[in-house]
């Protein structure tokens, strides 16, 4: 019953921290989506290797927990440090304005003790799989921190090809957990996720050009502009064609359904070359890439079962 009197309305929040919580802070804070596109490499690699091997999946439950756990918190403390090293660029991009190491959720002494601590404790895991494994994860952390945020994203237009590296690391660290000597295997997984990132990347660096212009970070796009990036993503995309055929233990119809995929990105790429609207075509671009990493390595280990 009303007194007559008006009900106050509870304000708005005036800031992004007081709209979120603390858990969604957390995980942009850790880049989640980043660590569980991560974790499909990582199990691709130990599974593969472990199919090859002639290994019992079951038997090495605790090396899978080890590799997928212990990869998982360099990953997130990695990504930590990336946060807290481009808070000063992140308030300028729309797409990374309300990460919390801007919007002041989290410290910076928080976040990197956070970080510290989930690279130590992952580094242990990682060890406790295998010393090979600790090994990867300690160069997938140098390439993505030192390498890539700290060197090459401000200064060198190559900066995408060097984060490629750390982004290829993750199999090599499934593999390394079960055969620390890496086959042939390995390799075709981490050319595949070295190869696919430039395309994959210079796709989203296309539609965010603008942003990373004002923010001063020399991509491929903002320097030599569009027409450059669209050669670069097909000459990227061409590369791909002869690693499935590094893996043929997987057999004839994998090679064809491989095949096919980047078939159908090099279409998609050529087709850039006369888009009318370069946004719409590169959202294309990285959605198929998107696709066709996952469909591709979710089938590496589907046909790795009839090995």
């Amino acid at each position: 019953m009303s007194n007559g009197r008006a009900v106050p309305i509870p304000a708005k929040s005036q800031t992004s921290t007081e709209q979120t919580s603390f858990l969604k802070d957390f995980l942009a804070l850790i880049k989640i989506g980043i660590v569980n596109s991560n974790m499909i490499t990582v199990f691709t690699g130990l599974f593969l290797a472990m199919q090859l091997s002639g290994l019992h999946f079951l038997h090495h439950i605790d090396v899978l927990f080890y590799t997928l756990f212990g990869t998982g918190l360099i990953i997130a403390g990695s990504a930590a440090l990336n946060n807290l090293i481009d808070r000063d660029i992140d308030p300028v991009m729309s797409r990374t304005k309300q990460r919390p190491t801007v919007t002041g959720r989290f410290k910076a002494p928080a976040v990197l003790a956070l970080a510290l601590a989930f690279i130590i404790l992952g580094e242990a895991l990682l060890f406790t799989a295998s010393p090979a494994a600790g090994l990867w994860g300690l160069a997938g952390i140098f390439s993505y921190v030192v390498l890539y945020s700290m060197w090459s994203k401000r200064k060198h237009v190559g900066n995408t090809v060097v984060g490629s590296i750390s982004g290829a690391i993750p199999p090599l660290i499934g593999w390394a957990a079960i055969e620390p000597s890496l086959g042939l295997g390995a390799w075709a997984l981490f050319l595949i996720m070295f190869i696919w990132q430039p395309p994959h990347f210079y796709a989203l660096a296309m539609r965010r050009t603008e942003e990373y212009r004002a923010a001063n970070i020399p991509m491929l796009p903002v320097v030599k502009g569009f027409s450059r990036t669209k050669k670069s993503m097909l000459f990227w995309v061409l590369l791909l064609f002869p690693l499935p055929f590094l893996l043929s233990e997987l057999g004839v119809v994998f090679i064809v359904l491989a095949t096919l995929l980047n078939v159908g990105w090099l279409y998609l790429a050529i087709k850039g070359f006369k888009a009318k609207d370069d946004m719409k075509w590169a959202t294309k671009m990285f959605v198929y890439s998107l696709n066709y990493m996952t469909i591709l390595f979710v089938s590496i280990i589907i046909f790795s079962l009839f090995v």
